[in-house]
């Protein structure tokens, strides 16, 4: 076994797999950009070396930087997580031939499977069903719309080197083919530097299941069961689970033993995962499952595989790469109850999914489950890399029971002022169709109004007041000078003379007006119901529920299931709607690269069509004119850098 292993990425990934290398006696070193230079990846290593600026490919992508630093270091082997470096099959090369153990497959089946058209005639010819639609050479824009409706919409357009839902993209009407395809190429070329793209039948009720498969140096390969990884929001998976919900054994024996087939007709070696589609229109079926791709690395998602066979994934991975033999057999391989994993991400749920920037000054996750994260409390979430900033991760006897645990530890995250979808989350997990089990990947699309952020209900207003009343009064009495309460002026508060004392406190909860009585009472605070509010050093309890919070200077953030919720007097909170103005000013929501603007001044414009399309951490959001009207201006070009804020265009209306 090697002594010491660089770890090529950052985050989360990297800090899991320091934990494995660290219980393995294995020296663990860290490479960093700019921008991570005090991130947790960075202090959790053994060494860590500076490899570049902010920027991926100047830093994280830049395969020559990440081999200087392990020659500096004396690294014995290279993990590459996952993303940037880790299905580089040139970088795979550069790591043997520079005498470094390469802990991934061979570059062979990273080519084999890299490249999605040529993925699905190889396992074609391995006797693996494959989806039907169109890999060919010929990429002109003719022959891409005619296969298209050849195979009948909707398809699906799919960058060939694609993965997390990038350069993918959905088209319903012939109509928007050619917009779906520019796109797709815009977003293959800027992440993958490859704009080719192949075309599928988009099956109308997807199911997205995996299998977990392993091999190695010996000839063996495994499967370690599958994953159902359905729940998915514009093609970037959100909660996944293992097993699959309705998986008989017969189509768990023909959906894993395709997988075997066609790890083993690449010779893979190490952890990889075959991705499928299902028609989940009528249940599954072994005639309804379609080989989609292969990832020739670690998945987001293996921490539920390790749940349920209690397997180390990353120890199994260090083991093959130094030469040793998988170290189960396939029927030593057991299935034990059911897991699920969430993904944290730093974005806004009532604000299109917008990615949030910005430093973490309050970040408590969950105890007694598995969380993965790369950042802790004080550190930042930056505009460069995926906002993904957790996995929350759960195991338990049943589905039922996993989903519960689950949707709890979602409703205790604590997050600010950052957003993050928490609450979200929740609300996927407690949603009726989920908890039975009926999920397909268009899940979120279609339940999108019951998975909206709620208005307060008059149960949760009412405690929220409570909690409110309860620190205007403590504000009144300054009874406890360490109070989390005291000082702070944004509380306004009134008392009823000749009466038993009373407190009356107005504020605001998210811009809602809030007030009524209260009165002290030796434990606490009396509301007008009848119901208790206590305060303690970092939590509120009102009545049987327990609430989270921070102190700001104009008030507090109280945390209720998942959402972060600001009391504050006399500042309504108003949402910007996805970077539109009432007065028709689009600014950017988010520092980014402008990448397209398909509008010039003077055009018309109908309410919801694009106007300026931005990208930032690695996706595209397109920003759309609030109301039908003219275009007054636009004030950015492609290939522009802007910040927060900055206004885009200005939209006049009609009217």
């Amino acid at each position: 076994m090697f002594k010491s292993v660089l770890v090529a990425n950052r985050g989360e990934i990297a800090c899991r797999v320091f934990r494995t290398a660290k219980r393995m006696g294995i020296r663990t070193i860290a490479v960093y950009s700019e921008a991570d230079a005090h991130a947790l990846h960075v202090r959790e290593a053994d060494e860590a070396v500076l490899i570049g600026p902010a920027a991926a490919r100047e830093s994280y992508l830049d395969g020559a930087k990440v081999l200087a630093a392990a020659r500096a270091t004396g690294a014995e082997a290279i993990h590459p997580g996952y993303g940037f470096l880790s299905e580089n099959a040139e970088f795979a090369e550069a790591v043997t031939a520079a005498g470094l153990i390469w802990i991934g497959p061979d570059p062979s089946s990273i080519r084999a499977m890299g490249l999605k058209d040529a993925a699905k005639d190889l396992m074609i010819q391995a006797d693996v069903p494959v989806t039907p639609g169109y890999q060919g050479a010929d990429q002109s824009e003719d022959t891409l719309t005619a296969e298209a409706a050849r195979i009948g919409y909707p398809v699906l357009i799919k960058a060939v080197a694609g993965g997390g839902g990038k350069g993918m993209k959905r088209v319903d009407d012939p109509a928007d083919f050619a917009a779906g395809l520019a796109s797709a190429k815009r977003e293959g070329a800027a992440a993958f530097g490859d704009d080719r793209v192949l075309i599928e039948r988009y099956i109308t009720r997807p199911r997205h299941i995996e299998v977990q498969v392993f091999g190695d140096k010996h000839g063996n390969v495994v499967h370690l069961y599958e994953r159902d990884c359905s729940l998915q929001r514009r093609h970037q998976k959100v909660i996944e689970e293992a097993p699959a919900p309705g998986m008989s054994e017969a189509v768990r024996a023909a959906v894993t033993g395709a997988a075997i087939k066609a790890a083993k007709a690449v010779n893979y070696v190490g952890a990889g995962t075959i991705e499928f589609i299902a028609d989940a229109s009528d249940g599954l079926k072994a005639d309804g499952v379609w080989f989609m791709e292969m990832n020739t690395r670690l998945q987001v998602e293996h921490p539920v595989t390790e749940s349920v066979t209690g397997v180390d994934l990353v120890e199994w991975q260090f083991r093959v790469a130094a030469g040793e033999p998988i170290p189960l057999k396939q029927d030593q391989i057991k299935l034990n109850g059911w897991a699920m994993e969430a993904r944290l991400y730093a974005e806004d749920p009532a604000n299109g999914f917008l990615p949030s920037i910005g430093r973490l000054d309050h970040f408590v996750m969950p105890e007694g489950i598995r969380v993965d994260t790369g950042v802790e409390q004080g550190g930042e979430v930056s505009q460069f890399y995926d906002p993904m900033i957790a996995k929350l991760i759960v195991h338990e006897d049943t589905r039922e029971a996993a989903a519960a645990r689950l949707a709890e530890a979602a409703g205790e995250v604590e997050v600010w002022p950052v957003k993050a979808n928490a609450g979200f989350l929740k609300r996927c997990l407690e949603h009726p169709r989920f908890v039975a089990g009926d999920v397909d990947t268009g899940f979120i699309a279609a339940e999108e109004a019951d998975l909206r952020p709620q208005p307060s209900n008059e149960a949760t207003l009412a405690a929220l007041t409570l909690i409110a009343e309860a620190a205007a009064e403590q504000v009144d009495t300054q009874a406890d000078r360490f109070s989390p309460w005291g000082g702070h002026p944004g509380l306004s508060y009134g008392v009823r003379l000749n009466a038993a004392p009373q407190t009356t406190a107005y504020a605001q909860i998210d811009g809602v007006a809030v007030s009524a009585s209260v009165a002290p009472v030796e434990t606490g605070w009396r509301g007008s119901e009848g119901a208790m509010a206590q305060v303690g050093f970092d939590q509120v309890q009102a009545g049987d529920r327990l609430f989270g919070y921070q102190t700001l200077d104009d008030g507090f953030v109280l945390f209720v299931d998942g959402e972060a919720r600001r009391v504050t007097r006399h500042r309504a909170v108003v949402g910007a709607g996805a970077g539109a103005a009432s007065d028709g000013s689009l600014r950017a929501p988010m520092p980014g690269k402008i990448v397209a603007t398909p509008v010039k001044a003077g055009d018309a414009v109908a309410k919801g069509q694009p106007v300026v399309v931005l990208e930032a951490m690695k996706m595209e959001h397109a920003l759309t004119a609030p109301f039908d009207g003219v275009v007054e201006s636009v004030s950015a070009s492609v290939g522009d850098q802007v910040v927060d804020g900055f206004e885009l265009a200005r939209i006049k209306s009609e009217a």
